[in-house]
């Protein structure tokens, strides 16, 4: 078994020398819709008929197919062309850009920057930004993916305010049936306009991370790189990233470089857009039924 993985990666170091080296990822992306569904849960104007619908639309929008193009220091990361069902353009199209769908994702290793094209309400931004710094802690465990064997490698990162995925459910650890706690919740039921008040953005998150040294190319999944291989997993609790294919040298090759249209803004800069945004949504959402039209908004 030794013999067999040291002549696989003898073999892919050839490969990885040739002058004209690429390869090819193919990652799916799922996320859960727990707590999504958990933020509407209450809501005597959503039915259980409705709710399953909107539940199998969420499902639909938070399973995604990603191809990753790369070579010895550069990649381009994008969501796999598909036709549009019915009912998913428009708002559909914002939304997935906020759940980090949309646009190319280009990141250089060697210059240690990124470049990403996203379209929010209408308006196309171009972020040009320095890749982040991930503080890997290399673990002694490891698994197979595929053909491939993978080690784990875990990280503390600041979660991004503009990818909708990052928030939660607003946990309460009170316990039921105390009458002082039941009429908080019911004083709290009384008070809230908008059913974001049920959610909360995490400061940190961690990231575990699968890599593969037998490709030894510091790149991976959207804005995840740093690790001496292939990143062919990621999870951050709530969104799994799984490589399900790999090819490498392949005769069709495709030109990595970063797009260049859209109005250019850092990373922060496209953060605070999207938060002003939403707090406007969030106050057009507000007073009776406001919350419910929000719901209603997102279901479609």
């Amino acid at each position: 078994m030794k013999k067999i993985i040291i002549a696989s990666i003898l073999m892919i170091s050839g490969l990885l020398n040739a002058q004209n080296f690429q390869g090819m990822a193919v990652y799916e992306s799922k996320t859960s819709t727990a707590d999504f569904m958990k933020g509407m849960g209450g809501n005597r104007e959503i039915t259980p008929e409705m709710q399953k619908q909107i539940e199998e639309r969420m499902k639909k929008m938070f399973e995604k197919t990603f191809i990753l193009n790369f070579d010895k220091s550069a990649s381009i990361y994008k969501e796999e062309e598909k036709l549009d069902a019915p009912g998913q353009q428009g708002g559909g199209r914002m939304m997935m850009s906020m759940m980090g769908g949309g646009g190319t994702f280009y990141k250089n290793a060697k210059e240690k920057q990124y470049i990403v094209d996203k379209e929010f309400f209408g308006k196309e931004f171009l972020i040009k930004d320095s890749l982040p710094k991930y503080d890997w802690k290399l673990e002694g465990e490891s698994k197979q993916i595929g053909n491939y064997t993978c080690f784990k490698a875990t990280a503390v990162v600041k979660v991004s305010e503009s990818d909708f995925r990052n928030f939660r459910f607003r946990n309460n650890n009170a316990k039921e049936g105390d009458k002082k706690t039941e009429a908080v919740k019911d004083t709290a039921k009384a008070k809230k306009t908008n059913f974001t008040d049920d959610w909360e953005l995490p400061k940190e998150n961690t990231i575990t991370a699968w890599y593969c040294p037998e490709i030894p190319i510091n790149q991976g999944p959207e804005n995840y790189w740093g690790l001496p291989g292939l990143i062919l997993e990621v999870n951050d609790g709530k969104t799994v990233i799984l490589c399900s294919k790999i090819v490498l040298n392949s005769k069709d090759k495709v030109e990595i470089k970063p797009v260049s249209k859209g109005k250019v803004v850092t990373q922060k800069e496209f953060d605070e857009t999207v938060k002003k945004k939403m707090e406007e949504m969030r106050e057009m959402n507000s007073g009776p039924g406001g919350g419910n039209r929000m719901q209603f908004r997102m279901g479609r």
